[in-house]
């Protein structure tokens, strides 16, 4: 008998030894992320082959002490490697843990791999070499306390690379855990009986094709090539190929036979291609079938008649938290398509959001907990009822009491809003900041946009605990969806990190809503707002002052917008009286933006230009056609702190860059003319050279609304114009 280890993913060690009693395993203990087990050389064969849910098969060899990396040398030497390997077969190491002496896995592994060669060399003279992509002998070291376990794996590659996926989508389950996932579903009785297993977001279709191989009696190694032990002197090929002749009859007769009905869905067209490769490369083309279409249209197949089933999904987790908003409906659709669809049916739902499951609305009778990856996440399973325990089910839930942290946030809410009453009243400004992280531990702006709500994390410091963090953020969100239940759909989350480059062009995919575009008032202007799409929402809050100044300076002028964003200053100069503006900015998409807030407004194109440039390069030359000066009445320069977008041909650094950056926006600005300078570097200082050459006003105190009065370094702005 062999004593042997079987390693498989946290929360599934009761499921891997149920599974390896069954193929024979003797001596059964379970430890964490693992089973330790006896057996015979026949025994880790099947194991190899049949375990549907073990990472690896290792058999240890040794086990001592480390105290130093001469102990671990000395322990790995000793192991009469000759009778495992020859000198001409190539290895690898995995080292896994650490100690006082082994400060780096690939420290310790090149140890062993040293004491390993050197026994080799010194008996056969002669040396193995390293292959770490396909070695023929992979060796496995756990160092933990100052005990090295020493094992040599006969898996070779991870037990839960089937063979069969060769088209990936992103976020897969790795087959092993969809394979649990299934057993602790219960499907090998419900397919035994004839019942139907569905995935409505089916993705690259791993739990289909698993689900498949346990309807079909498939061993999950059957399709792999090659095993760890293969190349291992003790190697017993006789042994091994009648172990895998008897799978290969039980494949056969298994797909002989007919399976239960098994299908797929995906709005996404390239993963049901990817789920269609995979299925055809596993074999089971003819059993497994997947349609693209949206999980909403999903219906229960009428083709044949389907009693009972399974309906099984890996749904979204929505781990960046602006992502909640965005799936709460996606987890309220799956649970009425399947209490609607699937009465009777079982429903497994994996989630790394226990908040997310809240919204299927249905009562779970078992959770399991497990790690998908390293995400803690859990296996919720619900008996679908009759339409009466239905009923009382979608009862709505009762609000629950605000914890403490999260009535406290909802409390500096309330406050804020009552000290910006009578101003909203007095003002009819509509869009507006309500908190500021004003409490350091509630790093996040909460934004009004009539009745939406639009809330940005702020990045926390790199020494603030990431799970408390992550508590603050799920207490603000539970604060502001009972503070304002009727903006339920309307309440929008993102998270905020300091931009590079074109990153702040960029759609965020991800957060995309179709109910996200609002047309919003400043005074007399439309403004085209998305709260979901980009970083930013095309309004700079805090800059309502500056734009309402720039309107009532504007009659008459021609005025220059640079760094326009989406041309919302333009917007104003425009209904002030403005002759003629020029609007620039590098991105072809807030241009696009700013278009459409200038049709809005109705505002005529032949005398308000958009121009795509780098503003810095096209300042340097602004000329008109003969070669003069082009003269500004009233010009707006609100560039970035820092800007390295490829789009632009050189670094901007505000601080460093702004002298020179005034004195070409002077250069072109008419006697008599203002230039609006305007920045958000919270260090930013004047330089004492523009202060000498010009006429310089710091009116930043002038421009902070209340809303923005808790933040006084939100921008700084200045009024420049030439010295008499």
């Amino acid at each position: 008998m062999n004593k042997l280890f079987a390693s498989c993913p946290k929360g599934l060690e009761e499921l891997l030894a149920s599974e390896l009693e069954s193929l024979g395993a003797d001596q059964v203990r379970l430890t964490v992320a693992g089973v330790y087990v006896e057996g015979s050389l026949e025994f880790a064969y099947r194991a190899c082959l049949w375990s549907r849910i073990a990472n690896r098969i290792l058999m240890p060899l040794d086990k001592f002490d480390v105290a130093s990396a001469d102990d671990l040398y000395d322990g790995i030497k000793a192991i009469p490697w000759y009778i495992h390997l020859t000198p001409r077969q190539t290895i690898a190491v995995d080292f896994i843990g650490s100690n006082d002496a082994i400060r780096h896995t690939q420290f310790g592994a090149q140890r062993v791999k040293d004491a390993v060669v050197d026994t080799l060399q010194e008996r056969f003279n002669d040396r193995p070499d390293v292959d770490l992509k396909n070695p023929d002998i992979r060796i496995n070291v756990r160092l933990s306390r100052d005990k090295a376990n020493v094992s040599l794996d006969l898996s070779g590659d991870s037990l839960h690379k089937r063979g069969y996926r060769t088209a990936m989508v992103p976020a897969p389950l790795k087959e092993n855990l969809a394979a649990a996932l299934l057993i602790r579903s219960g499907w090998p009785d419900i397919a035994a009986q004839g019942g139907a297993l569905i995935d409505p977001m089916c993705g690259s279709g791993t739990l289909l094709i698993e689900g498949a191989m346990i309807a079909a009696d498939i061993a999950p190694g059957l399709n792999r090539e090659k095993f760890g032990f293969h190349s291992w002197s003790q190697h017993d090929a006789g042994l091994w190929e009648t172990v895998r002749q008897e799978a290969l009859g039980r494949s056969q007769k298994g797909l002989a036979k007919e399976l239960p009905e098994i299908r797929g869905y995906d709005k996404d067209s390239r993963a049901i291609r990817a789920s269609q490769e995979n299925i055809a490369y596993a074999g089971l083309d003819k059993h497994v079938r997947v349609i693209p279409k949206p999980m909403t249209a999903f219906k229960r197949p009428t083709h044949t008649k389907i009693d009972h089933g399974l309906m099984i999904c890996n749904p979204p987790y929505g781990e960046r938290w602006g992502e909640m908003e965005e799936l709460r409906p996606l987890y309220q659709s799956l649970g009425e398509l399947a209490k609607r669809e699937c009465p009777g049916w079982r429903l497994a739902v994996i989630t790394g959001n226990a908040e997310l499951a809240g919204e299927l609305r249905l009562r779970a009778e078992k959770k399991y907990k497990l790690f998908n990856g390293t995400i803690p996440s859990q296996l919720l399973l619900f008996q679908l009822r009759s339409e009466t325990e239905q009923v009382q089910e979608q009862q709505p839930r009762q609000p629950q009491a605000l914890s403490e942290g999260a009535q406290m946030f909802a409390n500096r809410l309330k406050k804020n809003a009552r000290k910006l009453n009578n101003w909203l009243k007095q003002s009819k400004v509509s869009c507006y900041r309500l908190y500021d992280a004003d409490m350091f531990e509630y790093a996040v702006a909460v934004d009004v946009y009539n009745e939406a709500i639009h809330v940005q994390e702020y990045a926390p410091p790199s020494d603030i605990d990431e799970q408390q963090a992550n508590k603050h953020l799920t207490e603000v969100r539970e604060a502001l969806r009972q503070l304002y239940p009727d903006s339920t759909k309307q309440l929008f989350f993102k998270e905020r990190r300091r931009q590079k480059g074109d990153s702040q062009y960029q759609r965020q995919r991800s957060q995309s809503r179709d109910n996200a575009i609002f047309t919003v008032m400043e005074g007399a202007a439309k403004f085209e707002v998305n709260l979901s799409a980009y970083l930013d929402t095309g309004l700079f809050l805090d800059h309502r002052p500056v734009r309402k100044l720039i309107g009532d300076m504007a009659e008459g002028k021609r005025f220059l917008n640079l760094f326009c964003y989406t041309g919302a200053a333009t917007v104003q100069a425009a209904i002030g009286g403005a002759v003629s503006s020029l609007s620039i900015d590098m991105s072809n998409s807030y241009l696009d933006w700013a278009q459409r807030n200038f049709a809005l407004n109705d505002m005529e194109t032949s005398r308000h230009q958009l121009l795509r440039a780098d503003c810095l390069e096209w300042l340097e030359k602004a000329e008109d056609v003969d070669g003069e000066a082009i003269p500004f009445d009233l010009i707006f320069l609100d560039p970035p702190t820092f800007s390295n977008s490829k789009k632009m041909e050189s670094v901007l650094d505000i601080q460093r860059d702004h002298p020179g950056l005034i004195d070409n926006a002077m250069a072109i600005l008419a006697p008599g003319g203002t230039l609006i300078f305007s920045n958000n570097f919270r260090k930013f200082s004047m330089e004492n050279s523009v202060m000498e050459n010009y006429k310089v006003k710091n009116i930043t105190e002038d421009t902070l609304d209340p809303d923005f009065q808790r933040n006084h370094k939100i921008h700084n702005c200045w009024l420049i114009q030439h010295s008499a």
